[in-house]
């Protein structure tokens, strides 16, 4: 009876991994042929990207996503100096 159970267990653990082994290419097997509707989908799928690239519009000037909440001279004025400001020592610290 043992055996049997054994067996048994055996076929059920071997099973599966039959299964996964018939369909793996190996290293160095050549590529399967490709129907005539996989051949199809292929150039199908190609056009499609193609086609989708034509349809991205050309972006001409650069995009500001924060130019609305910095305001249109913002980055004009941060440049400028203060001129109420003195300028500081190098070398010392002021803490």
């Amino acid at each position: 009876m043992r055996v049997l159970r054994a067996a048994a267990i055996l076929a059920l653990l071997a099973g599966p991994a039959y299964a996964q082994d018939d369909h793996v290419q190996r290293y160095g097997e050549e590529d399967k042929d490709k129907t005539y509707g996989q051949i199809q989908a292929d150039k199908a799928a190609a056009q499609a990207y193609r086609h989708s690239l034509g349809n991205i519009p050309d972006q001409a000037a650069p995009n500001d996503p924060w130019g609305n909440a910095r305001g249109a001279n913002t980055t004009q004025t941060a440049a400028k100096p203060n001129k109420g400001a003195k300028p500081t020592k190098t070398g010392s610290n002021a803490n």
